[in-house]
């Protein structure tokens, strides 16, 4: 998996769990949701993702987004 892959993984799981959390627990957690969707929206305007940042230490490879 590149990084690429694995940064869209992380922010549809991130979204998943949170609107499972909003019906579950508390419609708070639907600020989870908005905080995924501006981080994606902030790294397709700019090319710089955090979560691209943390993963990269982790060892994944860089794909050709996010380098």
């Amino acid at each position: 998996m590149n990084l690429d892959r694995a940064v869209l993984a992380l922010a549809g799981t991130m979204t998943l769990i949170s609107a499972l959390l909003a019906t579950l627990v508390s419609p708070w957690w639907l600020l989870l949701t908005a905080f995924a969707g501006l981080n994606l929206l902030q790294s397709a305007v700019t090319g710089i993702c955090p979560a691209a940042a943390v993963l990269r230490r982790f060892g994944i490879t860089s794909g050709c987004a996010f380098r």
